[in-house]
């Protein structure tokens, strides 16, 4: 699990073609100040299980799925990429819950920048409308965000300087993709409605 507050902001140092998979090898110091194999490091909200290290670097295996679902199929030698460690009982939650699954990719879609914080407009997939409300959460690749308005296509969300400064956000182009994924809890509340809904309609019948 993770809290969306990105902890270091790295690069994709190498890209290893391994048929139906890659194997990346990430450059991130911090992350990796602690890292053993099989630990858990979120890359850009992918959560990405740590095969070996160096000291300054990671490598990791991602799979034709994931690299099918995510952004990390776009990614290139260079690619700057958010990174969080999984967190520990003693974390603070400074975000929110997330778990490091993508739901989906968007498109940035614009950036209107102001005085002291940015306003970018990212694309929905369809179908994920429906978690999103106005200040809520949301995971746009591995960063917690607020939603300032939800739509059914697309939603907003305000990069304060710090975000700009500290994560990939801040240099994201139009027409990028972008990683994401919905608050976890309005997926248990749909579940649970739906199950009580159901069960309602089998004992009426």
């Amino acid at each position: 699990m993770f809290t969306g507050i990105v902890e270091e902001l790295g690069s994709v140092a190498r890209i290893e073609d391994r048929g139906d998979a890659v194997r990346l090898t990430v450059r991130g110091p911090l992350v990796v100040s602690d890292a053993q194999p099989g630990d858990s490091i979120a890359v850009s909200g992918c959560c990405l299980t740590v095969v070996t290290t160096d000291g300054e670097s990671f490598t990791t295996d991602v799979m034709a799925e994931t690299l099918d679902k995510t952004a990390l199929g776009s990614f290139l030698s260079g690619t700057p990429v958010n990174l969080e460690r999984a967190v520990t009982a003693a974390s603070r939650l400074g975000g929110h819950i997330v778990q490091g699954h993508v739901d989906g990719t968007g498109e940035i879609i614009s950036r209107t920048p102001s005085e002291h914080w940015e306003i970018v407009e990212i694309s929905l997939p369809t179908g994920l409308d429906r978690y999103l409300v106005d200040k809520g959460s949301i995971t746009v690749d591995g960063v917690s965000l607020t939603v300032v308005e939800a739509g059914e296509r697309t939603f907003t969300v305000s990069l304060i300087p710090e975000t700009l400064a500290r994560t990939t956000l801040g240099t994201k182009r139009v027409g990028e993709r972008v990683n994401l994924e919905v608050d976890v809890i309005a997926k248990y509340v749909e579940r649970m409605l739906a199950y009580r809904t159901s069960k309602d309609s089998k004992e009426q019948s």
